[in-house]
């Protein structure tokens, strides 16, 4: 798929105000400092679409971001802020809980995961807090130029290996680089294939 068209529609502080419509979603959420709004920006090729924040209080916001006309990107709250506020983590819960139970229009979660880490225990509970909404989700790995190219493909085995204590079906996963632009096409045709199976 080629993006022709893209541009931040909205953002929604709560699921109501989300756009209507029946156009598919895609999700990107992940653990603070993933690199989530990097990865946005060099998907849709613009270097700034998506704005980066390092305070969880700055990003309790559902962005819409409208691709080709056909279907939306979703720039949802990071998850894993060590120093967010109990009330902060609490908001970032319920939008969370709103979005994943009741958005009919959502086909896949990319699910954010630095590379360079082990398999974390945040990241794990918010796989399974996918599955138990009944969301199914792929493992973007970002930021796979700050390790050698060759130690790539074997440190995605090794999260795979670990991801096979708890499941044995593991989800597709794509190794990306928002430096320079690794995994995009992957990515896009994914989403390609996706929609043309989607129906609501």
């Amino acid at each position: 798929m080629k993006i022709i068209k893209s541009a931040f529609e909205k953002s929604s502080s709560k699921i109501s105000e989300c756009p209507r419509g029946n156009l598919p979603e895609f999700a990107l959420v992940g653990r603070s400092n993933v690199g989530k709004s990097s990865l946005i920006n060099t998907l849709l090729n613009k270097k700034s679409i998506a704005k980066t924040s390092s305070k969880p209080g700055k990003t309790l916001l559902i962005n819409h971001f409208k691709i080709n006309d056909k279907l939306y990107f979703v720039d949802l709250p990071g998850y894993g802020y060590a120093k967010a506020s109990k009330q902060i983590i609490k908001e970032i819960k319920l939008i969370h809980e709103s979005y994943f139970k009741t958005r009919k229009q959502l086909l896949f979660t990319f699910l954010l995961i630095d590379i360079r880490h082990d398999l974390q225990k945040v990241d794990l509970e918010f796989m399974k807090y996918l599955n138990s909404m009944m969301c199914p989700f792929v493992i973007v790995f970002t930021k796979s130029d700050k390790i050698k190219s060759h130690l790539v493909s074997e440190k995605i085995k090794l999260y795979k290996d670990s991801l096979l204590s708890y499941w044995e079906d593991l989800p597709d996963t794509f190794a990306t680089s928002a430096w320079n632009s690794k995994g995009v096409d992957e990515i896009l045709e994914f989403v390609n294939q996706s929609i043309k199976k989607y129906t609501i």
